[in-house]
């Protein structure tokens, strides 16, 4: 109550945040005149400008009335698009570091440009991220005339893309390219042998398109650069075999072999199932006789059968995956765009590829990886813009610290959203839907009709078909096609059958896009100048006349096909209707055999039905049922919320290690001389060694001085006659023998490489350096996964899992950096170097596929040195010598 009085005395922080802005805006409108009256040039000095009043000391919100004002001018000359009061208003927000809601045709990619040019002018790099290739491509050829008119330069970055044009992409004022691209190049760049092999710069500042499905949407899924490990194939095989003879529980205490969590997406196995389990593997010959399945020595098995049973009961086909040439392709649950390359872990992926028959992949190792939420965290200033943002305000707040300010419309909205209508089942729903498409059809109203999966999209297709209805489906597999259809889709008649989030940054125009029909007329040469305009004419003149005929038919209509379980998705698709102040209308048409009143709102649901006496065929349609359904969504946000919140702690433990060791490797690779570094390394190895084997507080009689002098010896290659020191100077201090061993070590390290020059020398220290930081540190990635499996087991130890698992894990990186230091100083110490050197080995690091899943064999950093070769193979440079007279001579 008191917060309400308060609103209304002092508005909202919306409120007060868009008068502020407003007054920012009152000065650029005021600029524009003076804007509209420069030259060409006159413009485009503008930036060498703004560049050196920054560099006297002027801040870029000092000069964003007239960098702004630039922008809007240069864009109206270049592109013929003048940015709205609006438009100016969500730049600022941006420019702020904060998300702006603006609905869907408010003109959000022209919005990007202003604080995209504002904050080039530092020359720290601008990114502009996107959701796909297409969307980056296309954003960069078409705003980036506007930058570029300005002086400044323009890349995009894309999957596949050559190295050599990355970097030079990344070296550009304003970079576009996709979420993932971003991420898996900063994790790549971490994995390099040499500080030219980087691609990216610093991360300075971001503006994310579509905001909440690359923060929210896909947060769950770590980015993850891996190589193979083990093969378990025919395990994996034999396993799927034998899963096909349990049985599924109707409920937890019914008879069978496992209950399926939905909400949970796991499989318990029964007491039942246990006993059956071990049966069909002992039976297969996988399990010895008389032998527990969680027997220490055949745990692995269990692992197995749970992912076979998985794949069996939760990851269906064309709904979670498809085939495709013989592999298994992942369908993004909330686009239902296709993902190739990307796979599941836990031997989910493998479990589908032995259900489905085709080629089973080795298990992967996890190299690197990092969230999104982590990665976004690392930019200096992040900001996004979407048109759904404000149902997860309190998320993008509460994790990325990111406030929504949601931006007025230009034109008042004119959709109209009727009333949920609910079937018993999923047949009388589609007859529905057909039914709602065919009465638009007939008079003529464009209709699109947004789908949860491929699986009902076909089927819907099929339907229509049937019927014979003319439409178009969009199945994800090309966007620049999938953007032309959406394009296209408010043509009268037309009928676009989609998955939710298909074509998303392409604006659906009432009458169709007369754009790619006037630059044909404009790009045909054959024309003359008078033709073009005539035909240019006629062109605008029909789409004038199908556009007042759709606006008449009362715009573009929306039919849902079943209820996402993110508001956020189902108001995307809505918000495909009623751009720019056109009407529209939508209505969403469920069943009770959907998968999300299925899990959260059925039973209720069909009291009603049932209190209502609800013949078959007939929908219930009440304001009772679309609050159950928006409940059950709200259920199931505030899960998936927990979900990317625990995930988010769990990986800020090591997200903080990952900064450690990114700042070493980075340390290593810019320092020309790491002498000192190894000689610390090697004093704190023998320390260490010393007060093993000679305790500081424990008597001399329990000194194992024999054994301290054959550790030296096997370890260090040190022969250091301990012994006699202690019984010729027996009042010296023990710290002294320890100088003297390190003094020792020192002296012999350099007898060792006198042979070389100091950059041979430092080449090797580096790579034997590199090479033990990322080999440990893929085994520490691998132990951290097996700890955070099983940490969940401490809380009925009465222990907080959470704090258990940092110090867990805070012990596993101390190990990790002893580890690290003891194989360097090892390794270094035990090499024999010979006289006839050659040139340095080239140490590429290998080349991962942007999924983040290589090819070939698993990878290793400076794979050619540190691999064992025979003395008489060639040699891994490839040089044509055998090994023995190459650079197997510093071996």
């Amino acid at each position: 109550m008191v917060t309400k009085i308060l609103q209304k005395i002092f508005g909202s922080r919306n409120d007060r945040l868009l008068k502020q802005y407003k007054n920012r805006l009152a000065r650029i409108n005021q600029l524009e005149p003076d804007f509209q009256s420069l030259s060409d040039d006159a413009l485009r000095g503008k930036t060498a400008e703004f560049k050196s009043r920054l560099a006297a000391g002027e801040t870029l919100d000092q000069i964003l009335p007239e960098a702004f004002a630039t922008v809007r001018e240069v864009s109206h000359r270049v592109l013929g698009m003048r940015h709205f009061d609006v438009q100016l208003i969500g730049g600022m927000a941006l420019h702020a570091g904060k998300i702006a809601e603006m609905r869907t045709g408010e003109g959000k990619t022209l919005v990007s440009t202003l604080p995209a040019y504002l904050n080039a002018l530092t020359g720290e790099g601008v990114h502009i991220i996107t959701v796909n290739d297409y969307l980056a491509s296309r954003d960069a050829g078409w705003m980036g005339r506007i930058h570029e008119y300005l002086g400044l330069s323009v890349g995009v970055v894309l999957s596949r893309g050559e190295k050599t044009d990355k970097k030079l992409a990344y070296q550009a004022d304003i970079t576009y390219g996709t979420n993932n691209e971003f991420g898996f190049d900063y994790l790549r760049d971490n994995m390099v042998g040499a500080i030219d092999e980087r691609v990216q710069r610093k991360l300075h500042f971001a503006i994310v398109d579509e905001v909440d499905s690359i923060l929210i949407d896909e947060a769950r899924t770590p980015l993850i650069i891996s190589g193979q490990a083990e093969d378990n194939t025919l395990l994996y095989q034999q396993v799927q075999q034998l899963v096909t003879n349990m049985q599924p529980q109707v409920d937890e205490n019914s008879e069978g072999d496992y209950h399926v969590d939905r909400k949970a997406q796991q499989v318990i196995l029964s007491e039942m199932g246990h006993e059956h389990a071990e049966q069909l593997l002992q039976n297969a010959g996988l399990l010895p006789e008389g032998v527990s399945l969680y027997d220490p020595a055949h745990i692995m098995l269990i692992h197995h059968m749970v992912a076979a049973l998985r794949a069996q009961a939760l990851y269906h086909r064309d709904q979670h995956y498809v085939v495709q040439n013989g592999e298994i392709v992942i369908v993004d649950e909330f686009t239902g765009r296709m993902m190739p390359g990307r796979r599941w872990s836990d031997g989910i992926h493998q479990a589908i590829e032995a259900k489905e028959g085709v080629g089973i992949k080795n298990e992967s190792q996890t190299l690197a990886s990092i969230t999104f939420q982590n990665y976004f965290r690392l930019y200096q200033k992040l900001s996004g813009m979407t048109g759904t943002a404000d149902t997860e305000a309190f998320e993008f707040q509460h994790i990325y610290g990111l406030e929504t300010v949601l931006i007025p419309p230009h034109r008042p909205l004119m959709r109209q959203d009727f009333m949920d209508q609910v079937y018993k089942t999923t047949k009388e729903k589609f007859e529905a839907v057909l039914k709602d498409v065919q009465g638009c059809h007939k008079r003529g109203q464009p209709v699109l009709v947004g789908t949860t999966s491929i699986e009902n999209s076909e089927l819907l297709s099929h339907l229509m078909t049937q019927a014979k209805l003319p439409h178009q489906v969009l199945n994800a597999k090309q966007h620049a096609r999938e953007a032309e259809i959406v394009a296209q889709a408010g043509q009268p008649g037309m009928i676009t059958i989609a998955t939710n989030m298909a074509g998303r940054g392409t604006d659906i125009i009432l009458g169709g896009n007369p754009e790619p029909l006037i630059y044909a007329v404009t790009a045909d040469v054959s024309l003359t100048e008078d033709q073009k305009n005539e035909r240019i004419a006629e062109i605008k003149q029909k789409w004038q006349e199908q556009h007042e005929l759709v606006v008449s038919l009362g715009g573009l209509h929306i039919v849902g096909s079943e209820r996402h379980e993110s508001r956020r998705i189902d108001n995307q698709l809505r918000g495909r209707a009623a751009r720019q102040g056109d009407p529209g209308t939508t209505r969403f048409y469920l069943s009770l055999e959907d998968s999300l009143l299925k899990i959260f709102a059925s039973d209720r649901v069909a009291a009603i039905m049932e209190r209502l006496n609800m013949p078959d065929g007939e929908a219930i349609e009440h304001p009772w049922v679309t609050r159950a359904i928006v409940n059950a969504q709200r259920k199931v946000e505030a899960r998936n919320f927990d979900m990317r919140k625990h995930l988010l702690e769990y990986d800020d433990v090591a997200s903080d290690q990952r900064k450690v060791i990114y700042q070493q490797r980075n340390d290593i690779l810019e320092e020309t001389e790491i002498t000192e570094t190894i000689e610390a390394m090697r004093a704190d190895v023998i320390e260490k060694f010393w007060a093993t084997f000679i305790p500081p507080e424990a008597p001399e009689e329990e000194w194992n001085i024999e054994g301290l002098m054959e550790e030296l010896r096997a370890e260090l290659n040190l022969d250091c006659p301990v012994k006699m020191w202690f019984e010729q100077e027996p009042k010296t201090e023990p710290s002294e023998f320890v100088k003297r061993i390190v003094q020792q070590a020192k002296d012999s390290y350099a007898l060792k490489f006198q042979s070389l020059t100091v950059e041979q020398r430092q080449d090797y220290e580096k790579t034997v350096l590199l090479h033990g930081i990322d080999m440990h540190w893929r085994e520490h990635l691998a132990a951290l996964d097996y700890l955070r499996q099983g940490i969940h087991l401490r809380g009925y130890a009465q222990k907080n899992p959470q704090q258990e698992y940092k110090r867990e894990a805070f012990e596993l990186f101390a190990r990790l950096l002893d580890t690290v230091r003891f194989e360097t100083t090892r390794q270094l110490c035990r090499v024999e170097v010979q006289h006839n050197i050659e040139e340095p080995l080239n140490l590429d690091v290998p080349e991962v596929t942007p999924s983040g899943f290589s090819d070939g064999p698993e990878p290793t950093m400076n794979q050619g040195l540190l691999s064992p070769v025979g003395r008489n193979e060639p040699c891994p440079c490839k040089s044509g010598k055998k090994y023995k007279h190459c650079h197997g001579a510093l071996v």
